[in-house]
């Protein structure tokens, strides 16, 4: 189950609300003399990526419910169910077959001995529910309807609001769905491994220490 049926009474990560205005500043060059505007957005849905036990002060993290790639249901394994795209997976679950039939042996080989990776690291899926709008896409002359929609860890946006004092009391109007216990801790697993990923060049530093 991806939501629950018994929402809490309070904001908890990972919520879908609605209502919420979004904004990033756009420059040409960091410097405080440099032309800017402002991108302002009132996406439909966010979702909240504050902890639970961090919303309050007045602010939240939120972050837009995008539309999906009509790409992913090119890939068989995601086309059976695009939640697995918020799991890890083999290498060879990750790409098409297609993809994979053009690696040379000895990447293919490498890839497999990586084991169970995320694949699209920067994305998690949400999973069709009634109250969520159906939109469609075209793919290769096909029309896919879907209810489903994803967020990017990229597009992550703080927002101030008088009335948010705590997960419990805040505008509990806004919510629309939950997250079951299960689907949040996939999403709490992979934006941890999002953010926690080391770059290659400290890799033998931190083998050091």
């Amino acid at each position: 189950m991806f939501y629950t049926d018994t929402p809490d009474n309070a904001l908890r990560f990972g919520d879908i609300v609605q209502r919420y205005i979004i904004s990033a500043p756009n420059i040409r060059q960091p410097s405080y003399e440099t032309d800017f505007n402002i991108v302002v957005e009132k996406p439909k849905f966010c979702a909240v990526m504050s902890p639970c036990c961090s919303i309050g002060e007045k602010a939240i993290a939120l972050s837009p419910l995008l539309p999906l790639q009509k790409n992913f249901w090119g890939n068989p394994y995601f086309k059976e169910d695009l939640t697995r795209i918020n799991r890890r997976m083999l290498a060879e679950q990750s790409v098409t077959p297609e993809q994979w039939d053009k690696y040379s042996p000895e990447e293919r080989q490498r890839r497999t001995e990586e084991g169970l990776q995320y694949a699209l690291v920067e994305l998690f899926i949400y999973e069709n529910n009634e109250l969520l709008p159906q939109y469609n896409l075209i793919r290769r002359g096909e029309e896919i309807s879907t209810r489903q929609y994803m967020i990017d860890f990229r597009k992550i946006y703080r927002v101030n609001c008088d009335l948010i004092i705590s997960a419990a009391r805040s505008p509990l109007e806004t919510k629309i769905l939950q997250l079951s216990v299960e689907a949040r801790k996939e999403l709490r697993e992979k934006i941890a491994y999002y953010f926690e990923r080391i770059p290659a060049e400290d890799a033998p530093y931190l083998e050091e220490g």
